[in-house]
């Protein structure tokens, strides 16, 4: 059994369905929910009303408690009433110890109806965010790579994991007010019509008044709470900026500049934050001072009543005590307008990054296991907002068990073959062929499947060295104890106290740049790709350890296509055909020796190295 069965172990399965066309798998992941056609803040909450109507049952027996929890508060008053027009009159006897104990479980079965509908609503409202947690993740991960031309990770990290729960977390609590107060005012009002109807109605009068004082303060709070939100996004975006560089920033000694950068930016967030927190603090007061107003009124007209003998004692303090319980969740009520804005704000921005396009997948053809015969046919490739096409009449031909080199300076065009290889990019003209099957014609991630890459911006997960190598795969310790020694990294590995089980931090930030590009090699050499691509994957290490990952890789070549990117040549010497770009062309192709002995662009690269 040869070097490269030993390590892959490819399933049978698989490689006797190599390059056989497949009807296209259904998508796995739910497309995000449609956008209502209604915009603003309104088309907002219909849109998250949809991840609450899954959980129509349990909201729906919340509002029942919430209802049955408000339909006891006119017993208090109703209790005062009897108490007051009974229980001081000599011929009426009723045990005293019954007056605490009626008042008390009153309380109590209140207190626990109350309880059970906010459980059951936190219990939907949770739900709520999950659902959307996990469409934003979706999102992202379908997202076209544009995206991430914009989005710094700490901000797509905040849109995904604290807007759903503040969004969310600010409505449920809004409206969990807007169920408990709002169902206590109106079994107090039906007792107040109970009571006096008359007077019931006049209380009314004050409705428009609070209404357009309700507005005028909901719309300061809106276009503030954007301002505010928008400032909190920059502030994070900067904090991510000094988290990731924290080396460059020291190595700068920038630290004074960027804390004046954040300080800058926390200082208009604290504006925004003041201004928001003030329109909102208003709501208050204003709707108290005219709600107020209408008590007095309502007040002096219930006196004028008693005076001329028209109520009870009784019914007089029954009617005051009901108004008077009406205040406080009135006051509830008025204060729901600014977490709603809020939520609503955060909530329109998760809509917006769901709605990010996708990136397009229009193929249909699926592959288990390429051969790895790679062609390229007069590609070119234009990128968005660009004039200057990145490549232009790029023919190239990969053949499987070869190894073919790309090599030429910055900007030559390199990185954009691996772009369109991976269907990152796609071709303005030409096409591209893998098995005989255009690179259109196949899904992503079946495209994908037949590649395993290792550049120089090595990207780790913070896990163990273990779930590192079997990124994504099932895992195999002997398997992946024997990457981990063809990278050269196996000896290192063993030494640790925790051996492959270590926690590498975040970016593998606990190790050196060498040992992170061989983990990144190990992972590469797990996946056991069709095509193995090696973008600069040598950069970090040194001469010794690059003869050993080049030896170790060489085992294989026979059985995999490799595309190996390098500035130092000395790692393509053996590639059977290398191909060197210059301004997005091939200008040479062959293998080192022709090359040299052309004299071309090629010999002239090499003895600049040889003389550096």
């Amino acid at each position: 059994m040869d070097a490269a069965s030993t390590l892959s172990d490819p399933e049978p399965a698989r490689t006797t369905a190599a390059a056989t066309p497949t009807p296209a798998r259904p998508a796995e992941t739910p497309a995000p929910l449609p956008l209502p056609a209604t915009s603003g803040l309104r088309g907002v909450a219909r849109r998250l009303a949809g991840y609450l109507r899954p959980r129509a049952g349990t909201l729906v027996t919340a509002v029942v408690l919430f209802f049955a929890s408000s339909a006891l508060d006119p017993l208090v008053p109703a209790l005062f009433k009897w108490l007051l027009d009974n229980g001081f009159k000599p011929d009426v006897a009723f045990p005293l110890w019954a007056v605490p104990v009626v008042i008390v479980g009153l309380f109590a079965i209140r207190g626990a109806l109350a309880f059970g509908g906010a459980y059951l609503f936190a219990r939907a409202t949770a739900d709520a965010v999950l659902g959307l947690r996990s469409d934003l993740i979706g999102a992202v991960m379908r997202a076209d790579a544009s995206l991430f031309s914009h989005l710094s990770p700490g901000v797509a990290a905040h849109r995904v994991i604290t807007d759903p729960n503040n969004a969310v977390g600010s409505l449920g609590g809004a409206l969990t007010s807007v169920l408990r107060d709002g169902t206590t005012v109106l079994a107090l009002f039906a007792y107040l019509l109970y009571l006096n109807w008359w007077l019931t109605l006049v209380s009314l009068l004050t409705i428009p008044l609070l209404a357009i004082v309700v507005r005028k303060v909901q719309t300061r709070v809106l276009e503030v709470s954007g301002r505010t939100y928008e400032s909190q996004v920059r502030l994070i975006g900067i904090v991510d900026d000094i988290a990731r560089a924290w080396r460059v920033v020291r190595t700068f000694d920038a630290g004074a500049f960027e804390h004046a950068r954040f300080a800058a930016e926390a200082r208009r967030l604290r504006q925004a934050t003041m201004k928001t927190t003030t329109a909102g603090a208003l709501m208050t007061p204003l709707t108290q001072l005219v709600a107020s107003a209408g008590v007095a009124v309502i007040v002096t007209v219930a006196l004028m009543e008693a005076a001329r003998g028209g109520a009870t004692v009784g019914d007089f303090v029954a009617f005051v005590t009901t108004l008077l319980m009406t205040i406080s969740p009135l006051r509830h009520l008025t204060d729901v307008t600014q977490p709603i804005v809020g939520g609503l704000v955060q909530a329109r921005a998760c809509f917006e990054l769901m709605d990010t396009p996708a990136e397009p997948d229009p193929g249909t053809v699926e592959i288990a296991r390429a051969r790895g015969e790679i062609r390229f046919e007069h590609v070119d490739v234009v990128y968005p907002g660009s004039e200057r096409p990145a490549l232009r009449g790029v023919d190239l031909d990969i053949a499987p068990g070869r190894t073919i080199a790309l090599v030429g300076p910055s900007g030559a065009g390199k990185t954009t073959v691996i772009n369109a290889l991976l269907g990152f990019v796609a071709p303005s003209a030409g096409r591209i062929l893998i098995d005989g099957i255009e690179l259109q014609a196949l899904r992503k991630a079946s495209l994908r499947r037949q590649f395993a890459a290792v550049s120089q911006d090595i990207v780790l997960f913070d896990g163990s060295i273990a779930q590192n190598v079997a990124y994504a795969q099932a895992m195999d310790h002997e398997r992946v104890d024997r990457c981990l020694e063809a990278a050269h990294l196996r000896d290192f590995v063993r030494a640790l106290p925790e051996g492959a089980e270590t926690r590498i931090g975040t970016n593998g930030s606990r190790l050196s740049g060498g040992q992170r590009q061989r983990l990144a090699i190990a992972r590469a050499l797990y996946k056991d790709a069709s095509v193995w691509i090696f973008d600069e994957a040598t950069s970090a290490l040194d001469s010794e350890s690059e003869q050993v990952v080049q030896a170790s890789i060489d085992r294989w070549r026979r059985e995999k296509a490799l595309i190996v990117i390098a500035h130092r040549l000395s790692t393509v010497r053996r590639a059977d055909v290398i191909y060197v770009l210059g301004d997005g062309r091939v200008l040479e192709s062959g293998r080192h020796e022709t090359l040299m002995a052309q004299g071309g662009l090629y010999a002239g690269m090499v003895r600049a190295q040889v003389v550096a």
